[in-house]
């Protein structure tokens, strides 16, 4: 049974007073319905990092915590920026990088990115590296090779142990947002499959195997059991799905009852 990454983003929502409340859900309602097979994980805004951190780890609770972003430079004169050495200090242990929103907002390139991965290793913490296709590169055929590229350069200059530490997350940017259409679990698999067999071509199989692929894109309640059944997607990255405390525990107790239990 592989071990399910599902966490959640918040983006730039939640407030300190906010965050803690949702910690507060999370306490009660979450160890009814967690398993060994799944790795929760959650990404705070900045200022909240450190004390959702502490506040997990008080409550004994095994869940991972990381930031949005990070700049690829060790320190300097970046005025607004945070680097790898800040991000670990508040036990983050995880890096979101690469979502579309910071591509498109911030054009963030392909290139940086990869300095991005290869400072978080440097520091500790895991990448997770989002990656994803348009609406238009989805209707001119081009989905594959658009996710392929963005990956393959993400992880330059990687060795296999290192690739095993990053998180790759699809996330097609036609099924984000509030008014999102779900990708179906064949056209999440479809490319996930594709992900897989670069990976494989790349760091031989057995070390492409255990290099995490997640789906992120309108992830719900309906859709959850689906995705996660596929034999290539090894975890959910959920957005707004999973901003109250009792959505995401209601999506991983699913999981666990519809997905986990049934197949041991």
């Amino acid at each position: 049974m592989k071990r399910l990454m599902i966490g959640t983003s918040w983006k730039m929502n939640k407030p300190l007073s906010q965050a803690m409340a949702w910690c507060d859900a999370l306490a009660t309602q979450l160890p009814p319905v967690l398993h060994p097979a799944v790795q929760p994980f959650f990404i705070p805004p900045f200022t909240a990092i450190a004390p959702v951190t502490a506040f997990l780890k008080a409550h004994n609770l095994p869940c991972l915590t990381g930031a949005q972003n990070m700049h690829q430079d060790e320190a300097g004169a970046w005025t607004g920026e945070i680097s790898a050495s800040m991000i670990a200090e508040t036990g983050a242990t995880l890096v979101e990088m690469g979502h579309s929103e910071r591509r498109g907002a911030f054009n963030e390139t392909d290139a940086a990115i990869n300095d991005k991965v290869h400072t978080a290793l440097r520091h500790g913490l895991r990448p997770l590296v989002c990656i994803g296709d348009s609406g238009d590169e989805k209707r001119w055929g081009v989905s594959v090779e658009t996710v392929v590229r963005q990956m393959k350069i993400a992880l330059y200059g990687l060795s296999a142990e290192q690739a095993k530490q990053t998180l790759i997350a699809y996330e097609p940017i036609w099924a984000i947002g509030e008014h999102g259409t779900p990708a179906t679990p064949e056209q999440a698999a479809e490319i996930h499959q594709a992900l897989r067999s670069a990976l494989c071509a790349l760091y031989g199989r057995e070390e492409g195997q255990q290099i995490s692929l997640l789906y992120g894109g309108s992830v719900n309640l309906q859709n959850c059991v689906e995705l996660v059944s596929e034999d290539n997607i090894d975890g959910l990255f959920i957005g707004r799905s999973a901003w109250e405390a009792a959505g995401y525990c209601a999506i991983v107790q699913r999981v666990v009852q519809d997905f986990i239990t049934k197949a041991q």
